[in-house]
C-alpha cells in the first residue's frame, strides 16, 4: 500500500472510529452549580437572580402564579431498537418559603419532571404547573412532586408530602415529609433532593436531606419500571405553582447524569475471515519485453505519488479549512443563531415568509422604523403557532444586522407574559428576519394618535392595566434576569396591545446585556428624543434609570393623551410633556393633565397615583428616580407612593456644540419620511448639550 492510500485508509478509519463513538456514545452528564439562560429556558412566571431560579412571583399579596423552568436540550432515554431505557440520576437544592412572614399563606409545591414537550406549562394552584386544569390529560409527564398543599381533588394526604406523579396529579405512591424524615417542605430552609431509577431493576427512589450528604435511606422507594412512558428523547425541568398564597419556589444547583441505553452494532460480512471462494482470480497477462522500463516507470511514479500524495491532500485540507472558515465568518450570523437558537424560536425559511408576506408586498406593511419595515403576514406552515403574524425585515446595512443581532440573541432567551412573543427568524438570501406574534391593536402610539376611531376603546382601566404590564416586564428586564437587559428604547410605538389591551413590550433592537452591579460603559447615544433621560443625552451611559425615566414618558402619555414634545396648536412653540404636567402639579392641578377624551371616566385616586409615579420616573436626577420593582408595587397598592417635589428639578450640563429643543425638533422634519412612527420625535445618535437646563 503506497504512502497515499495508506494516508486515505488511516483518515476512513479515523473518521468510521469517531462516527461509532460519539454514536455509541449516549451518556449524558450535567452539573450547573448556578443556573443560567444558557442551559435553561424560563417559561411563564420564572425567572432567573444572581444563578437561582425563582419560579412563582414574589410578592407580599397572596397570589395566583405558575412557572417552569427546562433544560434547553432534550435528553436520550429509549432506543426502539433494543428496547432499551435509560437509568439516570438527578440531584437539586431547593427552597421553598413565604415573602409575608407575618401572616404567611402556603401552597401549592414544586416538581421535577421529565415531559416529551420543551413547552411544558400548567395551571396554577393544585395543578402544579404540570397541567392545564381544563385539560388535564393533555401533557404527558413523570414528576417528582413536593407538595405543600392539601388538594382533595387529587388526593392528597397532607400538606408536606413526596409523591410520583405519571400522567396525572393523582400520585402513584407519596409518603409524608415529616413523618419519614422529619423534613418540613415549607420551612424555607435550603433542602436538596436526590432522585435514581435503575432501570435493569425497575426501581425508582428518592432521597431528602438539608444537607449535600446523600442520606442512607429514601424517603421513597417505588419498584416500577418507567420504560413505558419514556420516549426516545425527552425534556427536564422543574415546576411550581400558587393560588392565593406567598409561597415561593428557588431552585439553586442541579446535577444529572442518565445512562445505560444500549445500541445494535452494525454486522460487517466477514471482515476478517475471507476464504478462497471469495477471492476473485486474476487471468494470467502476458509480460511485454520492456518490463523492465516500465517497472522503473511505474517505481518513479509510485514514488512521485508516494510523496506528493500526502502534500496534495493536506493542500486541500488547507484550501477547505480556508474557504470555510472565509463561510464561516461571511455566514458568521446564521451559524451562531443555529447554534444558539437550536431549540429555541422556530427557524423558517425565506421561501415560508415571502409567501406568507405576499412577495413582501407593500400593501402588507404595518410599520416602518429605522430598522426596516414590518409586514403582515399569514402563515400556513403546521409548525407555526398562529395563522397571523408580523414579520420584522431589517436593513441590509451593518446597524441593521448590528441591531437584528442584538434583539434576536437577547429576546430568544427572556420569557415574560407581557413581552411580544417571538415566534421565528429567518437568515438567508441576505435577509435579516424575525417572526412575532401578530399584536392585533397594534401600538399605544397607534390607539391613542393615529387612529382617532379607536381611542374609545383604550379606557382608563386598559391603560392602568397597560402602564401595571410595562412595568412588570421592566422589573423582570432589569432585576430578574441572569443578566441585566437595559432596553434603551421604551417608547410608546414599541408598546404593543394584545387582544386584551395587555402591554406587549417590543423591538430589542437597541437593547444591551449587563452584568448586575456593573458600571456602565459609555456608548453611541441612541433613541427617540423626548424618551430620553438627560444623562443619557449628555453622557451616553444607558442604565435601568434611563430606562425608568422613559417609562415615565410612557406613562404620562397614557394619562394625558399627549405627546412627548408636540407644538402648541397656534405658534410654533415646543412643549415638552413633562414640563407641562409638572407645571400642574405645582399648581396643585395635576389631575388636569388627564386625558379630556375619557370624559370624566376613570378613578381619580389611579389617575393622580399614575401621574405622580410617572413624574417621578422622569426626574431629571437619575438618583431621585424609583426601581422599576418600586414603581410595579406602588401601582399593585403594595409600596407607599413617592413624594414628587412642587417644582421640577433642574441639572446642568456643559459641553461644546450648542442645542436647544427647538433646534432638534426642527432637524429632523427633513427626515420625517424615514422614521418610525416620526410623529413621535426623530430617531438620533449623538446630540451634545450645551448649558441646556433639564
Amino acid at each position: 500500500m503506497n504512502s497515499r492510500n495508506h494516508l486515505v485508509f488511516l483518515t476512513l478509519i479515523f473518521i468510521y472510529t469517531t462516527f461509532n463513538t460519539i454514536k455509541a456514545s449516549e451518556d449524558i452528564t450535567f452539573h450547573f452549580s448556578s443556573l443560567s439562560l444558557h442551559n435553561i429556558t424560563l417559561l411563564g412566571d420564572s425567572y432567573l437572580r444572581n444563578g437561582v431560579a425563582g419560579l412563582t412571583r414574589e410578592t407580599q399579596v397572596p397570589s395566583s402564579s405558575s412557572g417552569t423552568i427546562i433544560f434547553n436540550k432534550p435528553i436520550p432515554f429509549f432506543d426502539h431498537y433494543t428496547n432499551t431505557a435509560a437509568s439516570f440520576s438527578t440531584r437539586f437544592s431547593f427552597a421553598i418559603s413565604n415573602v409575608n412572614r407575618r401572616s404567611p399563606s402556603f401552597g401549592d409545591g414544586l416538581s421535577f419532571f421529565l415531559s416529551p414537550n420543551n413547552d411544558t406549562l400548567g395551571s396554577p394552584g393544585g395543578y402544579l404547573g404540570l397541567v392545564n386544569s381544563s385539560q388535564l390529560t393533555k401533557n404527558k409527564f413523570i414528576a417528582i412532586e413536593f407538595d405543600t398543599r392539601l388538594d382533595l381533588h387529587f388526593n392528597d394526604m397532607n400538606d408536606n408530602h413526596v409523591g410520583l406523579d405519571i400522567d396525572s396529579l393523582n400520585s402513584i405512591k407519596m409518603v409524608d415529609c415529616l413523618a419519614a424524615v422529619g423534613i418540613d417542605l415549607k420551612s424555607g430552609n435550603l433542602l436538596t433532593a436526590w432522585i435514581d431509577y435503575w432501570n435493569d431493576g425497575k426501581n425508582l427512589k428518592v432521597f431528602l436531606g438539608e444537607t449535600s450528604f446523600k442520606p442512607v435511606n429514601p424517603i421513597l422507594n417505588i419498584d416500577i419500571d418507567l420504560s413505558g412512558y419514556l420516549q426516545d428523547f425527552m425534556f427536564l425541568g422543574f415546576s411550581a405553582s400558587t393560588e392565593g398564597s406567598t409561597e415561593t419556589h428557588f431552585v439553586e444547583n442541579w446535577s444529572f447524569t442518565s445512562f445505560g441505553i444500549r445500541h445494535v452494532k452494525p454486522r460487517v460480512k466477514n471482515p476478517h475471515n475471507v476464504s478462497d471462494n471469495t477471492v476473485t482470480k486474476n487471468p494470467g497477462i502476458e509480460v511485454p519485453n520492456d518490463v523492465g522500463n516500465h517497472d522503473k516507470s511505474h517505481k518513479k511514479v509510485g514514488l512521485v505519488v508516494g510523496v506528493l500524495g500526502p502534500v496534495f491532500f493536506c493542500a486541500i485540507l488547507i484550501v477547505f479549512g480556508y474557504v470555510s472558515v472565509k463561510k464561516l465568518k461571511g455566514g458568521k450570523t446564521e451559524i451562531n443563531m443555529q447554534a444558539e437558537l437550536l431549540t429555541g424560536p422556530k427557524q423558517f425559511s425565506y421561501k415560508e415568509l415571502k409567501t406568507a408576506t405576499n412577495g413582501f408586498n407593500a400593501s402588507r406593511i404595518i410599520g416602518h422604523g429605522a430598522f426596516g419595515s414590518v409586514y403582515k403576514a399569514f402563515l400556513s406552515s403546521s409548525g407555526a403557532t398562529g395563522t397571523t403574524a408580523a414579520v420584522k425585515r431589517s436593513k441590509h446595512s451593518h446597524e441593521g444586522k448590528t441591531e437584528f443581532l442584538a434583539e434576536l440573541s437577547i429576546i430568544a432567551c427572556l420569557r415574560h407574559k407581557n413581552l411580544v412573543p417571538l415566534q421565528g427568524w429567518c437568515v438567508e438570501k441576505g435577509e435579516l428576519l424575525l417572526v412575532y406574534e401578530f399584536m392585533p391593536y397594534g401600538s399605544i402610539d397607534k390607539v391613542l394618535y393615529q387612529e382617532s376611531e379607536q381611542w374609545n376603546f383604550l379606557k382608563w382601566s386598559h391603560r392602568y392595566n397597560i402602564a401595571i404590564g410595562l412595568a412588570s416586564v421592566l422589573t423582570y428586564l432589569h432585576q430578574e434576569c441572569e443578566q441585566q437587559v437595559i432596553h434603551r428604547d421604551i417608547k410608546a410605538s414599541n408598546v404593543m396591545l394584545d387582544a386584551n389591551f395587555n402591554a406587549r413590550l417590543g423591538d430589542f433592537g437597541l437593547a444591551r446585556l449587563m452584568d448586575h452591579d456593573k458600571s456602565p460603559v459609555s456608548t453611541l447615544t441612541a433613541g427617540t428624543m423626548g424618551y430620553l433621560a438627560p444623562e443619557y443625552l449628555q453622557y451616553g451611559k444607558a442604565t435601568d434609570k434611563t430606562d425608568v425615566f422613559s417609562y415615565g414618558v410612557v406613562v404620562l402619555e397614557l394619562c394625558c393623551g399627549r405627546r412627548p414634545i408636540e407644538r402648541e396648536p397656534e405658534g410654533n412653540k415646543m412643549i415638552n410633556l413633562v414640563d407641562w404636567v409638572w407645571e400642574l402639579h405645582s399648581k396643585g392641578a395635576i389631575c388636569d393633565a388627564v386625558d379630556k377624551r375619557l370624559n370624566g371616566e376613570f378613578d381619580l385616586d389611579q389617575v393622580k397615583k399614575l401621574l405622580v409615579v410617572g413624574l417621578s420616573c422622569a426626574n431629571p436626577d437619575s438618583e431621585k428616580r424609583p426601581s422599576m420593582r418600586r414603581v410595579f408595587q406602588i401601582l399593585n397598592n403594595e409600596a407607599e407612593e413617592i413624594k414628587v417635589p412642587k417644582a421640577k428639578p433642574t441639572l446642568s450640563f456643559s459641553n461644546t456644540l450648542p442645542l436647544s429643543l427647538e433646534d432638534i425638533m426642527s432637524s429632523s422634519d427633513e427626515d420625517e419620511d424615514e422614521e418610525d412612527l416620526s410623529r413621535m420625535g426623530p430617531k438620533i445618535t449623538v446630540y451634545p448639550v450645551s448649558r441646556v437646563a433639564i
